[in-house]
């Protein structure tokens, strides 16, 4: 049993087993949390882990940039350690970025989409 923390919500404490996402186990205990796809495909579900390890490798909505900045899609992601995590909007400082004002360099692409950085 792992233990769920909400940063920005009190600290709140929830129990998470790892064996279902972070957005079932956080919303079958009370927890409000707004999701689209159920599958990893949007960012609806997002949130900022701040502690912790998950696994969320399903996901297909993020990209490098974004998962180095913290974000996490809660609809696959599921708790390996105790976690803490921002949700909601205000978890989204850095989730959204203007591609025309600064587009991301290649090695922040998804690793599939990627070239790799020469040495």
């Amino acid at each position: 049993m792992m233990t769920i923390t909400l940063a920005n919500r009190n600290n709140a404490r929830y129990q998470a087993m790892g064996r279902r996402s972070l957005l079932e186990e956080l919303r079958d205990q009370g927890v409000d949390l707004p999701y689209g796809c159920r599958y990893g495909g949007c960012i609806t579900c997002a949130a900022k882990l701040i502690a912790g390890t998950i696994d969320q490798s399903t996901q297909v909505a993020l990209n490098q940039w974004q998962i180095n900045n913290g974000y996490v899609i809660l609809c696959v992601a599921r708790a390996k350690t105790d976690c803490v995590l921002e949700i909601g909007v205000e978890s989204h400082d850095l989730l959204y970025r203007n591609p025309f004002r600064d587009p991301l360099a290649a090695h922040e692409l998804k690793a599939d989409i990627a070239t790799p950085e020469e040495t």
